[in-house]
């Protein structure tokens, strides 16, 4: 794969990408975009908002918060444990800082900094352990975020949309394809702008935000009004299509998204507001008639890579979709699809003199520099061919995005003197657990999908500093914890229904009637 063709690009151009602004904006007519509400409760809740970082494949919680150092080891040879000097405590917190000479059969060296997203953000960071239901990669993404259908089968991105959702053009936005964390849930109650909209690709997505602006040659706004009041009211009306499909549910849907609210998204002038492109150069905004985001210089500052790395545009647009109350829950992650550093060529340095080939199980070629592989493929589930160091890379690729959005946030003014992040909540959502055990004496091995394992909460809502339940340091096992207390209880395992519950109290959501358990213990205060 050479630099002319980048992952991330699937083989777009970046002036290609403007020159499609004539597609795209098409696009705009068809999007299923929410609609502003028309009923404003008076009594509303202030909004709160989700983040939900996928770590799609597996994320091992006994490889970053709770690790086991080998001195503590009921047998360090075989258990999944760290060279004492490797494991930095911070209260009931911990943090591998890891090193390998190649990632799995990649011959790229790897080593992270997980002690420096902890030390930073401690007071912030919550564990809570649990047990999963399914390894299957889609059936456990999806009961990691619907409780395995805990709530009538919502999701946490619908429930917090529904809760916080009623005024915002876009409420749920989902910037990850191909996963189950994005699933619609079975909750058919709930109004449909509270299920979520699928972003495929976060740069062109804004270019679909306007039927007009960014295509070259079009006619003026007034006369688009015009053409579209007649193809409501005297052309689509007449055709054999509407009289046979008049009263489908789905087709008035689509009429109504292509009225009030493509007219609400073109009146704020989201296509601009969103844009993480810079103007000029290889993007030539301004010769199409658009303009960056007011913002962009803020969030590429702090995801230089967005251009070539997915997760960071992600996190990106996350950012601006919060920023202007657009959304109150947004899902993002890193795919399992390959994405290599801008300027890498690995058919020339990986292939040379040997045509090893990634995944592959290595071969002559030349070793990567470190860095060169930005997502190895299948995401942390590329643990199946090197557990310890795909961890420990993909452990470091969610912290430093979570670090991003945090400093972001925490720079954005909600009222009274808050922060947009002291309404916000990052939940790092994994499918699963990894096995917990190694070959003697290994460095590196492969690890399976296991039941067993935890998750990571960052939310100055949230009992930061904490980790509830626990680790068995003989088997790798997390065990429970009071959900009034927090107190740790070896013979408790804890349901997805009852963290995710725990999350959405958290978040503030009235869950009356649901029959959900309290869990005090993951709040703060």
């Amino acid at each position: 794969m050479s630099n002319a063709r980048r992952p991330y690009a699937s083989g777009l151009t970046r002036r290609g990408l403007l020159q499609g602004a004539g597609a795209a904006g098409a696009l705009a007519l068809t999007a299923g975009l929410s609609a502003p509400r028309s009923a404003r409760g008076q009594d509303r809740p202030s909004p709160k908002f989700l983040i939900v970082l996928c770590a799609s494949g597996g994320a091992s919680i006994i490889d970053s918060a709770l690790a086991i150092r080998a001195s503590e080891a009921g047998d360090a040879d075989t258990l999944n444990c760290f060279p004492d000097a490797w494991v930095e405590s911070f209260g009931d917190l911990r943090a591998v800082n890891a090193e390998a000479s190649s990632l799995g059969p990649i011959p790229m060296p790897v080593s992270s900094d997980q002690a420096a997203f902890v030390r930073k953000h401690q007071q912030d960071m919550m564990v809570a352990t649990w047990t999963r239901t399914s390894v299957n990669h889609g059936v456990g993404e999806y009961r990691a975020v619907s409780g395995n259908d805990a709530w009538q089968g919502r999701t946490l991105q619908e429930a917090v949309a529904n809760a916080y959702g009623q005024d915002m053009l876009l409420p749920n936005v989902h910037l990850l394809t191909g996963t189950g964390f994005t699933n619609r849930g079975n909750d058919r109650s709930l109004p449909a702008w509270a299920y979520g909209e699928t972003v495929a690709h976060p740069g062109l997505w804004p270019l679909s935000l306007d039927g007009v602006k960014g295509i070259s040659g079009a006619p003026s706004r007034r006369l688009v009004d015009v053409a579209r009041r007649a193809r409501d009211s005297r052309f689509d009306p007449a055709t054999r299509f509407a009289r046979v499909f008049g009263q489908s549910e789905r087709l008035k849907r689509w009429q109504h998204l292509r009225g009030d609210p493509q007219r609400a998204i073109e009146a704020e002038d989201l296509i601009s507001k969103l844009m993480i492109f810079p103007d000029g150069g290889d993007y030539p905004l301004s010769s199409y008639g658009l303009s960056p985001s007011p913002y962009g210089d803020q969030v590429r500052a702090r995801f230089p890579e967005y251009d070539s790395d997915p997760l960071q545009a992600q996190a990106a647009l996350a950012f601006l979709l919060l920023k202007y109350r657009l959304t109150a829950s947004v899902t993002l992650g890193p795919s399992l699809n390959l994405a290599v550093a801008e300027g890498v060529d690995l058919a020339g340095q990986y292939g040379a003199g040997g045509g090893g080939t990634p995944g592959g199980g290595g071969g002559g070629g030349a070793a990567l520099p470190e860095g060169s592989i930005k997502n190895p493929p299948i995401g942390f589930d590329f643990s199946h061919q090197g557990h310890r160091s795909v961890q420990a890379l993909m452990w470091d690729r969610v912290y430093g995005v979570a670090d991003g959005l945090i400093e972001l946030l925490k720079g954005e003014e909600y009222a009274n003197g808050e922060s947009l992040w002291d309404h916000s909540m990052i939940y790092v959502a994994s499918d699963f657990g990894r096995s917990k055990t190694r070959p003697a004496g290994a460095e590196e091995f492969g690890t399976g999908h296991h039941l067993n394992n935890g998750v990571v909460v960052l939310s100055p809502r949230a009992n930061g500093g904490k980790v509830l339940g626990g680790v068995d340091t003989g088997t790798g096992l997390t065990y429970g914890f009071d959900p009034a207390t927090g107190a740790p209880d070896t013979g408790r395992q804890m349901e997805e229904k009852e963290i995710y519950a725990g999350l959405l109290h958290t978040l503030g959501v009235d869950t009356s009637g649901s029959g959900l358990p309290d869990m005090a213990a993951m709040r703060r205060g």
